[in-house]
């Protein structure tokens, strides 16, 4: 599954530029704001959100900086497969086990890749809204942006689900993924809705499965 890492395997790529092109409009646009947590959803299932979110970490890694990332689809995440990576405990393990506060290193795995670190999905709960959008996770992400430069999350589809919404209240940017002749435009539109009534701070959409003649990747920025 790592052949998925397109910015470590084939860093000369297009793709592999595209997603470092991202990367810097991300820099760029928190200039003048804080911008250390990132969420990185889609509006369902199958527009390439955990591609994404993967290449990102490892885009801004490679720029020397000290970068978490982190499955918070609790239900079908799959960075574990991506990265090769051990899912025995994770984050839901993390959250749930409330009497090892401040022992994260055990959930937070180091990856091939430097400067890159991982905490992975874990044993899937039965009430994954619960467990994100509880003040035990933002105590979590708090102290966590004292060790890491950016911490990334991976998150579900916004439509049909709290999760994300939930999330994006509690980071400071926000990216919607959506893949080109696959993502409808209602559901995009209604993802973007969701996202500004929770007052979500999004930082653009990123399209994805471009066709040949053009870039494989691409991106648009709005505040």
């Amino acid at each position: 599954m790592k052949d998925e890492l397109i910015v470590e395997k084939r860093p000369k790529s297009t793709i592999s530029e595209d997603i470092r092109t991202i990367r810097t409009n991300l820099e760029f646009s928190s200039v003048d704001e804080k911008m250390k947590t990132l969420m990185v959803t889609s509006s369902v299932p199958g527009e390439g959100k955990s591609f994404i979110s993967s290449n990102l970490s490892v885009a801004f890694a490679q720029n020397d900086k000290k970068v978490l990332l982190i499955d918070c689809d609790l239900r079908l995440g799959r960075l574990h497969k991506i990265f090769e990576i051990s899912n025995k405990r994770g984050l839901s393990n993390l959250i749930a086990n409330i009497d090892e506060e401040s022992e994260y290193e055990k959930y937070i795995q180091k990856t091939d890749i430097k400067n890159l670190y991982i905490i992975s999905r874990g044993t899937i709960p039965p009430n994954p809204s619960e467990l994100l959008s509880s003040s035990r996770f933002n105590n979590i992400l708090k102290d966590l942006e004292k060790v890491f430069d950016y911490i990334i999350l991976d998150a579900v589809p916004v439509n049909g689900l709290s999760d994300s919404l939930a999330l994006s209240k509690i980071v400071d940017k926000t990216i919607v993924v959506c893949s080109h002749g696959y993502t409808d435009i209602n559901d995009l539109e209604n993802t973007k809705k969701a996202l500004q009534n929770v007052g979500a701070k999004v930082a653009g959409v990123v399209i994805n499965k471009m066709p040949k003649s053009r870039s494989k990747y691409g991106s648009y920025y709005y505040d």
